[in-house]
Formats: C-alpha cells, sequence, structure tokens
C-alpha cells in the first residue's frame, strides 16, 4: 500500500500575526506579499502547535530582567562619583577659560586706549610744529594792526589766516594785568611798582600761543614787582668815611692844644 503524501510531508503551521515577534515590524497582509514557503517536515521557529511564539536566540523573554550589560543599563552601580569628578573637571575649566578671557579682554581695552592717546599726543605734535612756523606771519599781522597798516586786501587775507589758524586750536594768552606765571610767560624786563601787591605782567612784549594743554610758545612780558621789595632802605648813620671826615678836625685840635 503507499502511503498518503500527509504522512511524508507531517503537521505545517501557518503563522498568520501581523507583528513579527522578533523585529516588532509589522507582516505583510495576506495576498500582499509572496507566501511563505517551509519544508516538509520543517515547524515554524516562533511558533509551536497550539502554544505561543517563543522568543528567538538572544531575546529575553517579556518580563525577564535585563542581564547586566545590555544596552541601556549602566555597566556597575558605583559610576556616580566619576560623573561628580568629570562635572567638577568641567567647571574648573571653564573658570579658567572664564579668567582668561576677561584678562585678554581687558588688556585689550588698556590697549586701545594707549593708542588713542599716543595717537591724539602725535597729532598734537604735528599740529604744535606747524603752528609754530606762522607764529612770525602773525606777530607781523599784530604789529600791523597796531600801526593802523592792516587794510585792503591785506586785512583780508591776515584774518582768513587768523581764522584758520583758531580752528586748528591756537590761542593766543598773556594781558597786561595776569599775575607772572614761570611756566607761562618769559620776563624781559623787570622793574618795581606801587601799584600791585605781586609779581605781575605789566606789559606784552610778545603774546604766548599754545594748543590744547600745550605751549607752543610763551608770552614775552615786562614784570613789576612790589616796592617793598626793591632792597633794603638806606641807611642814616653816616659812612666810615664820612665818620672819620667828621672826627679830624676835633682830632687835630685837641692834639694842638
Amino acid at each position: 500500500m503507499k502511503p498518503s503524501d500527509d504522512e511524508h510531508q507531517g503537521p505545517v503551521i501557518r503563522d498568520r500575526r501581523r507583528i513579527d515577534p522578533q523585529t516588532g515590524q509589522v507582516r505583510d497582509a495576506p495576498g500582499q506579499g509572496q507566501p511563505e514557503r517551509r519544508g516538509p517536515g520543517r515547524h515554524s521557529a516562533t511558533a509551536r502547535p497550539g502554544g505561543p511564539a517563543q522568543p528567538g536566540a538572544g531575546q529575553a523573554a517579556p518580563g525577564a530582567p535585563a542581564a547586566p550589560g545590555a544596552p541601556g543599563q549602566p555597566a556597575g552601580g558605583g559610576g556616580g562619583g566619576g560623573d561628580d569628578m568629570a562635572v567638577a573637571e568641567a567647571m574648573a575649566q571653564v573658570a579658567e577659560r572664564t579668567a582668561d578671557l576677561q584678562r585678554l579682554s581687558a588688556e585689550y581695552a588698556n590697549y586701545r586706549k594707549r593708542v588713542e592717546r599716543d595717537r591724539m599726543a602725535v597729532r598734537e605734535q604735528a599740529l604744535a610744529n606747524v603752528l609754530s612756523e606762522l607764529l612770525p606771519v602773525l606777530d607781523d599781522i599784530g604789529r600791523a594792526r597796531e600801526h593802523g597798516e592792516l587794510t585792503g586786501g591785506f586785512k583780508s587775507v591776515a584774518e582768513s589766516l587768523e581764522s584758520a589758524v583758531t580752528k586748528l586750536g591756537l590761542t593766543a594768552f598773556g594781558e597786561n594785568g595776569d599775575p607772572f606765571d614761570p611756566t607761562l610767560h618769559d620776563a624781559l624786563m623787570h622793574s618795581y611798582s606801587a601799584e600791585v601787591t605781586e609779581p605781575t605782567c605789566v606789559q606784552i612784549l610778545q603774546p604766548g600761543y599754545k594748543v590744547g594743554d600745550r605751549i607752543v610758545r610763551p608770552a614775552r612780558v615786562a614784570v613789576a614787582e612790589p616796592a617793598d621789595g626793591a632792597g633794603p632802605a638806606p641807611d642814616d648813620r653816616p659812612s666810615d668815611g664820612q665818620a672819620q671826615d667828621a672826627e679830624g678836625p676835633d682830632s687835630s685840635g685837641s692834639a694842638g692844644r
């Protein structure tokens, strides 16, 4: 008797679940993909007749505790100390970098101030050197104005020049009656006067000029001091020669007697 085909093939199990228990992904609906072919006598690795699917190799059963070293689990329970040390080291590095940045910012600010100060000093020095060459021309204009010779076109040119140097910061100083200041005035004449109570500029021989706080040329003046500082008062006593002359006749007369 020839055995039937069912006895050779054995039982056939078809898994119709929509979710793959191993990958967790949705399976294709029946008829959308190719039907799964199994050889005769081979059973499903994930299902048993009349029972639930079994977990595959390397996959823990549902509800079982994860093994140490598994993904998502810390390797050991004592890692808190290492984390604290790493945080402390990171904070120390941040504080060090912050201090370096603050120091660098302060140095840069000081550098900018120093460069700006040097730039202004160089500008004032160059301007003072140029204006100092024009001072003789300004002196001639002043003398022409005092003598009434500043007229016509020469007057317009002189006024334009004075306006230009004033815009550049050149200012004149020195007037009659100013207290004498050796840092601003150059005394060319000296006298005593009862009309002053301190050393005073009584005559401006040549005006001074300055640019900002820089003195381009000091004012040349005549200075008068109070009269009580002129010197010691004359002595009413006769001199030695006068005393000898006064005593001479008496001594001779007494000797004759």
